[in-house]
């Protein structure tokens, strides 16, 4: 009876051992068994930052954040007395070139031209004067009346008359005729310039008005009214929400053969753990000084991280840029 009781101790011990190791070894099995591979993203959408090239004190916002907004929409009005300065000095510049230009075209006045002509006619009588004196001296000097000299001073008197009618008829011929065509093309040349001075000053006007990019939402807006910016100073910020996409950055030992044109699953916490479909569009790597991992941390290969986007076949109602994107390996990734 002892030793039945004893046989029948050490099954139940035995059978209980066995029971032990065979409930350690499911634990191990699922402990030690490899997690499915979960690679986070994050949702990324086209954003524009507005800006102007004008510098000057913001006047009025006429939308604020969270505010939907269409292409052209007119989102800042930036006050600049400067640039409207300057369009004052460019018309005047421009009024100026137009009367040197007409002056130029219409050449001198009619009193001018009746005085060029009266100054010609008076020439003219001079050198009549001068031509019969100077045939009165030539026949006293061809008879000896009259020295050398004599007649030298009257023959230069009336060359010089002869000089004095010439310069005269061209005085008037200028002024009939008007400025000459080198400086007809010049006065039209300053009309030009004056009239892109004009336009350069109108199109820094025109950004005093900034208008939205696109279609889309106000996702930022930094100044306040009153505040002055600079010249490419960032205004506001509209995100395209139709230009979504997802980005991952997944190490190269994870990547399993991925390459552009497959499509994933990708879930996403934010939208009910609700999945969508996208397509891989983009693939390189990483910027090696921050996602370059070394031999010594690995024991096996130096490993890369690369950047991976995926574009939802179509626009996700309610997504926004930064909502936290799920693939999962394995059941998620279709070729």
């Amino acid at each position: 009876m002892e030793r039945e009781n004893r046989s029948y101790n050490l099954v139940i011990g035995i059978v209980a051992l066995l029971a032990v190791i065979l409930i350690i070894a499911v634990i191990g099995y699922f402990v030690s068994r490899p997690r499915p591979l979960v690679i986070q993203g994050e949702a990324d959408a086209t954003e524009y930052r507005v800006s102007g090239k004008v510098p000057g004190r913001i006047l009025e916002l006429k939308v604020k954040e969270g505010d939907m907004v269409h292409k052209g929409d007119t989102l800042v009005y930036i006050d600049s007395p400067e640039v409207r300065a300057k369009l004052d000095q460019a018309n005047a510049a421009k009024a100026a070139a137009v009367a040197q230009n007409r002056k130029a075209i219409n050449g001198a006045r009619k009193e001018q031209i009746a005085g060029a002509y009266e100054l010609w006619q008076k020439a003219i009588v001079g050198e009549d004067v001068m031509k019969k004196s100077y045939d009165r001296m030539k026949k006293l000097y061809d008879q000896n009346v009259i020295s050398a000299q004599k007649f030298d001073e009257m023959e230069a008197q009336y060359n010089a008359s002869i000089a004095t009618t010439k310069a005269a008829k061209s005085q008037y011929d200028m002024a009939v005729n008007g400025a000459r065509i080198e400086d007809k093309d010049a006065a039209a040349a300053l009309v030009e310039r004056a009239n892109g001075a004009v336009e350069e000053v109108g199109a820094y006007l025109n950004e005093l008005y900034l208008t939205s990019p696109a279609d889309g939402i106000v996702s930022a807006s930094f100044p306040e009214v009153g505040e002055l910016v600079g010249t490419g100073s960032p205004i506001m910020t509209v995100t395209d929400l139709k230009d979504q996409w997802f980005t991952f950055n997944v190490r190269e030992d994870y990547l399993h053969g991925l390459k552009t044109g497959d499509k994933v699953v990708v879930t996403v916490p934010a939208l009910d753990n609700k999945e969508y479909e996208a397509t891989v569009y983009y693939m390189a790597v990483r910027e090696s000084y921050a996602t370059w991992k070394a031999t010594k941390e690995t024991g096996e290969y130096d490993a890369k991280t690369f950047e991976v986007r995926a574009k939802p076949l179509s626009p996700i109602e309610g997504l926004r840029p930064g909502m936290t994107a799920i693939v999962k390996d394995g059941k998620n990734l279709k070729k």
